[in-house]
């Protein structure tokens, strides 16, 4: 096996090792997601953790839905959970769990708490407990801490029969009110809610808390390493000791943390992003703008450069924060290196070739992908109008500019040197229509007398041959890189310059055909000439109805 890439692997390593805790196993993970909304960037990197550090071992990882918690849990987002992981490469194969599968096991082991003196039945509101703990000092303690035995599993019984209304009971931990780590203080084990179970139904009207289902429901699927992020570091103790105190035959697991990832501007908390969906600031989880994996996904990104951007940020114990540039620069190198360049004005305006004959047209010859000579060529045909980008062209040029304006000439993208001879304008002065004169001994660019050409290579596209589409063009959600700050609103932060929408652009006619993207996969990635990375929108793109999202710029903002 390699040298370990980080801290947990080499935990996982020493775990293995001869005379310890695992030596001889099979190394056993886990990600348990809340189906309480769509994944988004944020979670990869623990996803990603989960399940390389079981392959890198030769282990496996189970998929547990977390969903102990049914106020926003939904199937929805189960269903697109599974969907998003198998999109990034990963698989669980026949290991599927949910949370709610253990809802029986776990109430079994609250009793066996509870005949243990370990848990109680307390009547204790969450604002009146946080009084009566007190200080490390002088630690106060809950009424009912030395509630018998019997009274308290009466109690409990009748908790789950639903004879008491919510917030009447709860069932505490009896752990050390004197501790210093405050999840230490007889924590909350199970409390009352009347609401429907995304699987269970009503059959449950008491549900167990996270910091006493999950360490169980690891224990339970023979878990060895549970890989958390690092605000459960606090809570690691109480892991353990719910681990140590029910009965559960094999291995212990070991829980381990590292840090966040946090990205400058954009939110990865799942209650905003719902608001930005339920408020009606985006179209939905899957609007390109957000970081959800599935808004990536629609915006053009891979999952390769998404799994690359994980590893380039690797694994730590420190919170930090990560510019959303390092993501965009890992898409721009994997469709630079992919991607088939394509042609596509955005704003177009008519160029005449005055000298070229009148219904006749001709295919070029333009390769797919410079950078790899296995993608090939394809036919590109050309006439006498052409659509070339307005911006190409100045009446009255700037200093030093290099493309199109009368007397100066270009090259046009694999095709000819053209001169410019004047252009037309409609009754409103904007230039409507542009006239060149072509080289017809420069095909490929190139002039054949060998003279030297100053003026840029533009692109363009055959107006007689090409086709509709919409283009949208995708900034940053918010304007702000930093929007936790205490005096700040997350929503009077959002940039209203996020989205451009243009019609009317004019692309290459093979693009006509290209494959509609399907629900749960990427959309092929294609390099707008000059423009930068595009893909077909895979909700609202049809045969007929070309609809393109800009993926990244051409331009990389990150230093490297």
């Amino acid at each position: 096996m390699d040298e370990t890439k980080n801290f947990i692997e080499a935990f996982v390593k020493e775990d293995l090792s001869e005379g310890q805790r695992c030596h001889g196993m099979q190394v056993h993970t886990r990600f348990p997601p809340e189906p309480n909304g769509y994944l988004h960037i944020g979670h990869c990197k623990a996803l990603t953790i989960d399940f390389s550090t079981a392959e890198r071992f030769g282990g496996i990882c189970n998929l547990r839905f977390d969903d102990t918690n049914p106020a926003k849990e939904d199937t929805e987002y189960v269903n697109a959970i599974q969907e998003d992981i198998h999109w990034l490469g990963f698989d669980w194969g026949d290991r599927l769990f949910y949370g709610s599968d253990y809802f029986e096991k776990t109430y079994e082991l609250a009793v066996e708490l509870i005949e243990k003196g370990l848990a109680y039945v307390c009547e204790l509101t969450p604002e009146q407990f946080k009084e009566y703990r007190g200080d490390t000092a002088h630690p106060a303690v809950s009424p009912w801490r030395d509630r018998p035995v019997e009274e308290n599993l009466d109690l409990f019984r009748r908790m789950r029969a639903g004879e008491f209304p919510e917030g009447k009971y709860t069932l505490r931990a009896k752990i050390d009110l004197a501790s210093g780590n405050f999840n230490m203080r007889d924590p909350v084990l199970y409390r009352i809610r009347y609401i429907e179970h995304h699987r269970q139904g009503t059959k449950w009207c008491i549900f167990p808390m996270y910091d006493f289902a999950h360490p169980i429901q690891d224990a339970l699927e023979g878990i060895t390493h549970s890989l958390c992020s690092l605000e459960y570091e606090a809570h690691r103790p109480l892991y353990d000791w719910v681990v140590s105190n029910v009965t559960i035959p094999g291995i212990k697991p070991r829980q381990i943390e590292f840090a966040r990832l946090g990205i400058n501007y954009t939110v990865m908390s799942k209650r905003k992003l719902r608001q930005l969906v339920e408020d009606g600031r985006v179209s939905g989880w899957d609007d390109p703008r957000m970081p959800t994996l599935c808004g990536l996904r629609r915006r053009g990104y891979t999952a390769a450069a998404i799994r690359e951007f994980c590893d380039r940020i690797g694994v730590s114990k420190v919170d930090s924060t990560v510019d959303w540039a390092l993501l965009e620069s890992c898409l721009r190198d994997d469709l630079n290196a992919n991607a088939k360049r394509v042609m596509a004005v955005l704003h177009p305006v008519k160029l005449t070739i005055t000298n070229y004959p009148e219904g006749q047209s001709e295919l070029l010859e333009i390769e797919n992908n410079p950078l790899d000579p296995a993608a090939g060529t394809r036919s590109v045909s050309f006439s006498r109008e052409l659509w070339i980008e307005r911006e190409d062209f100045m009446e009255v040029p700037e200093p030093k500019y290099k493309r199109l304006y009368p007397g100066f000439e270009v090259r046009l993208k694999g095709a000819y040197l053209v001169t410019c001879t004047g252009c037309a304008k409609d009754e409103n002065g904007k230039v409507n229509e542009i006239f060149c004169e072509y080289d017809p001994n420069s095909r490929g660019g190139d002039p054949a007398d060998g003279r030297k050409v100053k003026g840029a290579t533009i692109h363009w596209v055959d107006a007689n041959n090409c086709a509709d589409a919409e283009m949208r063009l995708y900034g940053y959600l918010f304007a702000d890189p930093e929007l936790d700050g205490p005096e700040k609103n997350f929503l009077d932060c959002l940039n209203p310059d996020s989205l451009e929408i243009l019609t009317g652009c004019k692309v290459e006619a093979s693009l006509a055909e290209a494959p509609m993207p399907e629900k749960g996969k990427s959309a092929e990635g294609f390099q707008f000439m000059r423009q930068g990375y595009f893909c077909l929108d895979n909700r609202d793109a049809a045969p007929g109805h070309l609809v393109f999202n800009r993926s990244v710029a051409l331009k990389d903002s990150f230093r490297k």
